[in-house]
């Protein structure tokens, strides 16, 4: 093994201990709202730039394979970034940090659901936090784009062709992501007889062999293990950001098993949207609803594992020759991809999200806000914006 894969095999010694990184992820879990693209947002801005933890590199590294695997964007960053310095025990450590406030907080509201018989308010909330969000995740998406893209005007083509895709279809298409890394890696780095091996590799991070196996072992075993299968298909065969679960979701918990009816699944929607972590997490609250606590461990626990497997089997690879000439163009091209998806998701949650006049101002102002104040703590404005949610309802209704 020459010196230079050595150097990428092992960690390098880290600038922060394990417990400093899950506490943050911890603090991510539990107050870092806006949905996959503000939380990559805010990864890139504390960990890149303000704590300088992770380096640049390491970070589109740890985007371009969370891009092309499938399952929830953000919970496969942030369990690429615990294995940079920690491996495994970090990956690890630090995906259930990430997933855990979260998790705890949609089953507290499943409770309450259930309880009470519904949750009329969620909506008043939801009317404001979505607007607010829109606004957030907008700003995140603009830092995230002058991150990295920079002024290369190939990957600024890129970028917009497949922002515009996205906006088109509403649907983010992993294909381009693809195509988009190989154009790249052609125009900056003509082919070599090595990158034979890094496309086997890559296309090695495939979901049929976890298919194969729900295939041989999905016979009919109860609603906990109708509730794993149906789940962890979620997981392993959605690609992009977690919202891109949400059509899956619908077409089996709603028309296939009929486990919720359609208010019920907008609740659920609107739970994903005004709790902190991952959008994905709300399976937590589908879960419940079914099945209680058990229905909403295995629900997470059948989303979240694939993913983590899809990040954590085919990482060493990606590290080990991730820093060559060609590989690195490839990533260059499948990042900027994904930054451009993540743009046109802005632009379609924010034709869903931004109905009328009051909507349009609030995400507006969110912006400005954040503009002006950089260090006001989001979590302040989204709960700013739900009191205004649950206001201007309480007035149109009387």
């Amino acid at each position: 093994m020459s010196t230079q894969e050595t150097k990428v095999l092992l960690p390098e010694v880290a600038s922060y201990s394990l417990w400093q990184l899950v506490r943050y992820f911890l603090q991510l879990g539990a107050l870092g709202f806006g949905g996959p693209v503000a939380l990559v947002g805010y990864m890139h801005q504390d960990l890149v730039e303000q704590r300088t933890w992770i380096t640049e590199s390491d970070y589109k590294e740890g985007l371009a394979l969370a891009q092309l695997a499938p399952g929830p964007l953000a919970a496969q960053l942030a369990i690429y970034i615990g294995y940079v310095h920690y491996r495994l025990l970090g990956a690890t450590l630090v995906g259930l940090a990430f997933v855990l406030p979260s998790f705890l907080m949609v089953v507290a509201l499943g409770w309450a659901y259930t309880l009470y018989g519904g949750l009329n308010w969620m909506q008043a909330v939801f009317y404001g936090v979505g607007a607010s969000v829109i606004g957030i995740i907008a700003l995140s998406a603009y830092k995230l784009t002058t991150k990295t893209i920079g002024v290369d005007r190939l990957l600024w083509a890129v970028y917009l062709v497949t922002a515009a895709v996205t906006i088109i279809t509403e649907t983010e298409q992993v294909l381009l992501f693809l195509a988009a890394g190989v154009l790249v890696w052609l125009v900056k780095a003509p082919p070599k007889l090595s990158w034979g091996k890094r496309s086997t590799h890559v296309a090695s991070v495939t979901p049929l062999p976890l298919a194969a196996l729900l295939a041989v072992v999905g016979i009919a075993g109860g609603t906990l293990w109708t509730l794993f299968t149906f789940f962890t298909e979620a997981g392993a065969f959605v690609f992009g950001s977690g919202l891109a679960i949400i059509p899956f979701l619908y077409g089996g918990v709603v028309k296939e098993h009929h486990w919720l009816t359609d208010h019920q699944f907008v609740d659920a929607v609107a739970v994903a949207m005004i709790t902190p972590g991952p959008v994905v997490i709300t399976v937590g609250f589908i879960g419940f609803l079914v099945a209680g606590f058990a229905g909403a461990c295995v629900a997470a626990l059948g989303t979240f594992f694939p993913c983590y497997l899809f990040t954590i089997v085919p990482i060493r690879l990606f590290r080990k020759y991730g820093k060559r000439p060609d590989v690195a163009a490839f990533i260059a091209g499948v990042t900027a991809a994904a930054t451009g998806a993540i743009t046109g998701a802005v632009v379609v949650l924010g034709r869903r999200t931004l109905t009328d006049l009051p909507t349009a101002i609030l995400a507006l102002v969110t912006v400005i806000v954040l503009w002006r104040w950089k260090k006001l703590p989001e979590p302040l404005i989204v709960l700013g914006a739900a009191l205004i949610g649950l206001l201007i309802s309480t007035f149109t209704h009387h």
